[in-house]
């Protein structure tokens, strides 16, 4: 996640500041960059730029500031705002879909504050659907049917998925199994449902929840053992609350492609790894990848798991988890748009 913070008073700044430090130490920020006053001019621009935006001022002053800015639920990004004392977290925008609801809970424990978070689902401890997409890192095809989802859910009423029986859900039903809130569903099994694809279905409403591509880049030492492979990544994926069977691909550099580790780990989980070519990372370029100048002057490229990850992913990925070390193992994470 991509986080713009932004303060208007001084002490808000300080506010600021010290929470950008914390931000920036989680693996599941991809950065964190600061904004002060002239929120006129800022907001407009943090709307298309960041993924939330963290808004230290008065809610009067943030309302007006991006009520001309909203647009959906789909597209806008997750909105908290802060008081100067740091006494209160809101989530004020896209506390589902644009994860403003984790973001809140996240902060409010950086900064000793008080979580406030008012989704219906949320209050009445009940698991929307669009949560649940947002957590399996699933995208939904009819949005305007959340709605009604999420009212029968509140409601008590239950509600039908469906998936192909030829593909492993694994990462489904251990969501649902270990997931603390309440929803009531049954499952069902067609063979005419594409196998990245889950059918969400009560009366004579539907939505299709269908995976975005979730890559894992690697980057390890020569001869780095599968196990300290596979514990990296474990690490990693347990940060986000991943499942390993959500993963769709593993990637790396050409230049490690007879790495046994890599692809060992490729054999135990059963997933595919893609050796992304040198030419293709000499070429790639974007202001998230962290740049190694050991490693450009080794092989002529800035950086191995993310841009593979990235490139991986697929045209305007983007990266859920920077690259992040584990003794000579470096883990990164990607998903498509």
């Amino acid at each position: 996640m991509k986080i713009a913070i932004i303060s208007v008073s001084d002490k808000g700044k300080k506010l600021a500041l010290d929470l950008k430090e914390k931000l920036n130490n989680d693996s599941t920020i991809i950065k964190a960059d600061l904004y002060h006053k002239n929120v006129k001019k800022y907001f407009p621009i943090l709307f298309d730029e960041y993924d939330a935006i963290i808004a230290i001022m008065a809610s009067g002053i943030l309302i007006r500031s991006i009520a001309s800015l909203i647009e959906s639920k789909v597209s806008d990004p997750a909105i908290l705002n802060i008081d100067d004392n740091g006494e209160f977290v809101i989530s004020t925008l896209s506390g589902h879909l644009g994860g403003a609801n984790k973001l809140t809970k996240k902060v409010s424990s950086l900064i000793d504050a008080t979580p406030v978070i008012t989704t219906s689902t949320d209050v009445n401890n009940k698991l929307g659907i669009d949560v649940l997409a947002q957590d399996l890192y699933l995208s939904i095809d009819n949005t305007k049917e959340i709605l009604f989802f999420n009212k029968a859910i509140l409601e008590g009423r239950e509600i039908f998925l469906t998936v192909n029986p030829n593909k492993k859900f694994d990462y489904l039903f251990n969501y649902l199994n270990n997931n603390t809130l309440e929803i009531n569903v049954s499952i069902y099994y067609s063979s005419k449902m594409e196998m990245d694809e889950i059918l969400v279905s009560l009366d004579d409403h539907e939505l299709i929840l269908k995976e975005k591509k979730l890559v894992i880049g690697i980057g390890c030492r020569r001869g780095k053992e599968c196990e300290y492979i596979y514990e990296g990544l474990m690490n990693s994926i347990n940060d986000l609350n991943i499942d390993k069977s959500r993963i769709n691909m593993l990637s790396s550099a050409e230049i490690k492609k007879d790495e046994e580790g890599i692809l060992k780990l490729s054999k135990k989980l059963n997933i595919p790894v893609n050796f992304v070519e040198l030419d293709k990372l000499k070429l790639f370029k974007s202001n998230d990848v962290e740049k190694s100048e050991f490693v450009f002057s080794k092989f002529g490229i800035y950086g191995v798991c993310e841009p593979s990850a990235l490139i991986s992913a697929g045209f305007d990925s983007k990266l859920i988890y920077k690259k992040t070390s584990y003794s000579g193992v470096t883990i990164a994470i990607a998903i498509s748009k």
